[in-house]
């Protein structure tokens, strides 16, 4: 039995048949992507943006620089800095003993983890006041010594780290899973020190990781209401947040008023995006540089 060969340069036709791919071509695609981007996130914020150029430019910054405003933004941005911040060292922890340890009821602390993202925002910030209030579990004994941490910005910086955490913990674990801990042990046996192996090895490696558990808590929390609104106490120039200002707002039918608070949050908040995407990207450079 002979086989027929083929022509020399001639290719087997399996080779030369275009490979199927799982998903539609690029153009369909890519137009799905770019029609549900703009109805899901481009209609919305130009609609957002639209309404508030209904406003002169005295009435726009009237409605975004009040004093009520203005301690508003002063307690949102400042809260949501300190949470993310503090959720960025608690997050790193947290996923160190998940990833490098093994203990009784590991798997349990691991569900824990991602309860705030189970769980209405509405009963967190309830569960919160019940524990803290002068009356509450906690706050019984706070209170006497002086420490009010409900219906005080100590309160609002508590909820935002509750509902932050986990955003940094899941975003540090695969990192840290996917880490060689060759390079550990041989930094260790040339001598270094723990602080020297942390900084010079383990944490380049999870920095960018960081940054992005960072931005993903500092966004949450920026939006954040539910969980805020209870244990804040919503008192005007001490623990009321801008979220409630622009409901505040759309309930006394001051629409523009309301979208032209929202854009400025916004803005600020696509210009910290920003700057920490930049900071991303230089760390990894960074980083393939030390590589």
């Amino acid at each position: 039995m002979t086989t027929a060969t083929l022509p020399a340069g001639a290719a087997p036709a399996s080779a030369a048949r275009p490979r199927r791919r799982v998903l539609p071509g690029f153009h369909l695609t890519l137009g799905y992507t770019l029609f549900y981007l703009g109805l899901i996130v481009l209609i919305p914020l130009s609609a957002l943006l639209f309404k508030t150029f209904t406003l002169t430019w005295p009435q726009f910054w009237e409605a975004v620089t009040g004093p009520r405003v203005m301690a508003s933004y002063r307690l949102t941005f400042g809260a949501s800095l300190i949470a993310a911040l503090v959720n960025v060292v608690a997050g790193l922890l947290v996923a160190w003993v998940l990833v490098r340890y093994s203990f009784p009821g590991k798997k349990i602390v691991d569900a824990l983890v991602d309860l705030p993202f189970a769980l209405p925002t509405a009963v967190a910030g309830i569960s919160l006041t019940a524990l803290l209030a002068g009356n509450g579990w906690i706050g019984q004994y706070l209170e006497p010594l002086g420490i009010q941490l409900a219906f005080q910005p100590a309160g609002v910086v508590i909820a935002l780290i509750f509902i932050g955490l986990p955003f940094v913990v899941r975003t540090v674990q695969p990192v840290l899973e996917d880490a060689e801990k060759e390079l550990e042990e041989a930094a260790m046996c040339l001598g270094a020190t723990r602080w020297q192996t942390f900084s010079k090895v383990i944490f380049p490696t999870i920095a960018p990781a960081l940054l992005t558990g960072f931005a993903m808590a500092f966004a949450r929390a920026v939006g954040e209401y539910g969980s805020v609104i209870f244990i804040a106490g919503n008192v005007p120039m001490v623990s009321e947040i801008t979220p409630l200002i622009i409901i505040g707002k759309l309930e006394q039918y001051d629409y523009a008023g309301a979208t032209a608070v929202a854009t400025v949050m916004l803005g600020i908040s696509f210009i910290l995006l920003l700057v920490i995407n930049a900071l991303q990207g230089w760390q990894r450079r960074r980083s393939g540089d030390l590589a």
